[in-house]
């Protein structure tokens, strides 16, 4: 198992949540173009939670349950619930079905059921729910969305502006690599790189950058190695933007080491400061008190 993939869901959600239009754009064209974002649109999260919590469902970090407004000129709304689905699941079209008839219990609204499926299995893809016995019937469809089947797309993918291009591209990486970590270092640095060339300004960098980091995970020596990749490649195109934050952070980490009175040297090493950085560093925390 890809070290970390258990914690795509999760990652997924929070883009998602960042990007919330980009992601219809990208994968629901159809959706996106009837929806009317001037009105803007509201995450029910915590709603959400209430709904499928105390029961055999069990809480789901990965879902988002989204309200938007419809630009057809009625003033009817519409709930988009989002799943993320990263492994198989046998009763996966039915859990579906039993969120969404509760959604729709709750609010009385129209639900709409998304599901993006991040599994490496070919086979894996539940897109109904149905009952049918003595003349009743009950179908229950929803549109799915299958991530193994953008490997056919990486060339659009590396020409798209679309911040789901990089995320899509980020996860295929990460499953062709498996555990050659040699291969994960030359991905993770190649879609870091191709964030800049693409144009997108330092928000969307650091949020994508986030993405990558948390699925592509690299062994000691390579993160060194990327990072000290990373600082030049980012001065050379003089726009530090993660280089920063990290250090900032760094600082801050080391600071709090610093006034628990932890060895330089193992702060250093733990920090990535250089002892002169954090020298320095201890200096200040001196003059401060």
């Amino acid at each position: 198992m890809i070290k970390k993939i258990n914690y795509a869901d999760s990652v997924w959600k929070d883009i998602i949540e960042q990007y919330f239009p980009q992601f219809l754009e990208f994968f629901y064209k159809n959706i996106y173009q009837d929806i009317d974002f001037k009105k803007g649109y509201e995450f029910l999260d915590k709603e959400f939670q209430q709904i499928v919590k105390d029961n055999e469902i069990g809480n789901r970090y990965a879902d988002k349950l989204v309200k938007v407004w419809l630009k057809d000129g009625s003033e009817k709304w519409l709930l988009i619930h989002v799943e993320v689905q990263g492994s198989v699941e046998k009763n996966f079209s039915e859990r579906l079905y039993i969120y969404n008839y509760r959604i729709f219990d709750k609010y009385k609204k129209e639900v709409i059921s998304l599901a993006i499926l991040t599994d490496e299995n070919k086979k894996f893809r539940p897109e109904k729910y149905e009952i049918k016995r003595w003349g009743f019937h009950c179908l229950y469809k929803f549109p799915i969305i299958k991530i193994i089947d953008y490997k056919s797309k990486l060339d659009q993918l590396e020409k798209s502006l679309n911040p789901f291009s990089i995320a899509v591209c980020t996860h295929l990486r990460l499953i062709e690599a498996r555990d050659d970590y040699n291969m994960k270092y030359f991905w993770k640095l190649h879609l870091v790189k191709a964030m800049y060339k693409k144009g997108y300004k330092k928000p969307d960098i650091l949020n994508l950058y986030r993405f990558i980091d948390w699925l592509i995970i690299l062994n000691k020596n390579l993160e060194i190695k990327f990072k000290n990749e990373l600082i030049k490649f980012e001065e050379e195109k003089k726009m530090p933007y993660i280089t920063n934050i990290e250090k900032l952070a760094a600082e801050k980490i080391a600071q709090n080491m610093i006034s628990k009175g932890m060895d330089k040297k193992t702060i250093a090493e733990l920090t990535g400061l250089s002892e002169k950085e954090i020298n320095k560093l201890a200096k200040n925390s001196k003059k401060a008190a």
